[in-house]
């Protein structure tokens, strides 16, 4: 079955179809429902992200335990912008330090109304292992990211509501309003039964991703920082931060280089690149 993080969404930003109806915050202000402006928010996020092509980048991940120790990883990113009109942003990450996790390597193939589709490249063992969707939220690499947090940027997965607006947080200027959106999964597997995204209401950069577990409690928050806009058009989180409020533990990314526009192509991310 064919199937689609960004991570950093890792990329990590959610996105939707665009709505060219409503492409500012007082255009979306005026619209009839709350689910309509929730829908022109995300639709808005969705178009001024479109047309980056693919993005490259070499990433540090900290690991903290709620006692404050801390481990670190490096990894490599690559992504590929939806290669097909039901797919999402296809990405390849793959390890590089250290020794126990180098040669470690997830692909993941999202799909928008189907089963994403992912392998994980075990080097010890030199196979490649399928993510069932039963696995899909479980922890990636040790971290406090899932696998599904790898395949779930894409807005027409949920249904969206726009709940107010707010001030984005802290690792925004505190002069900065957001738009405070919920997303509803679409899918009934999802781990999560929603999530709320604070997104500015002058660039449409995502500051936090609050998610909810299927109890309806707070289970983790992703907050976006040090954006830089790259190629005089999009904005892109150099920072990531996911706080897990149920285990106290934390996550860290920073991006240590960020490419746009490498002439990446489908076949790079291709279940033979595994491993290779």
């Amino acid at each position: 079955m064919k199937s689609t993080w960004i991570l950093c969404g890792v990329a990590f930003a959610v996105l939707a179809a665009r709505n060219a109806e409503a492409k500012t915050a007082e255009e979306i202000a005026g619209l009839p429902s709350a689910e309509d402006k929730g829908r022109a928010v995300a639709g808005e996020l969705a178009g001024r992200n479109a047309g980056f092509k693919d993005l490259g980048g070499d990433v540090e991940m900290v690991l903290r335990d709620a006692d404050g120790g801390e481990s670190k990883r490096r990894f490599t990113l690559k992504l590929l912008e939806k290669p097909a009109a039901n797919a999402g942003d296809y990405s390849l990450i793959t390890f590089d330090s250290p020794a126990d996790v180098k040669g470690t390597a997830v692909l993941s193939h999202p799909a928008v109304g189907d089963e994403d589709e992912q392998w994980l490249y075990l080097p010890s063992m030199k196979r490649v292992k399928r993510i069932t969707s039963a696995n899909r939220s479980g922890s990636f690499v040790g971290s406090e990211f899932s696998f599904e947090d790898l395949t779930a940027s894409d807005g027409r997965k949920y249904n969206w509501k726009l709940l107010g607006t707010e001030g984005c947080g802290a690792s925004a200027p505190k002069e900065l309003q957001c738009f405070a959106v919920e997303a509803t999964p679409k899918d009934s597997a999802s781990a999560y039964s929603k999530r709320v995204l604070h997104i500015d209401t002058v660039e449409f950069r995502v500051f936090t991703t609050e998610f909810f577990d299927r109890k309806g409690a707070k289970l983790k928050t992703l907050s976006y920082g040090n954006y830089q806009k790259m190629k005089g058009k999009f904005w892109r989180a150099h920072s990531w931060t996911m706080k897990n409020h149920q285990s106290s533990k934390s996550t860290v990314i920073t991006f240590l280089s960020m490419r746009l526009d490498n002439g990446y192509s489908a076949n790079d991310f291709s279940t033979g690149k595994l491993g290779s």
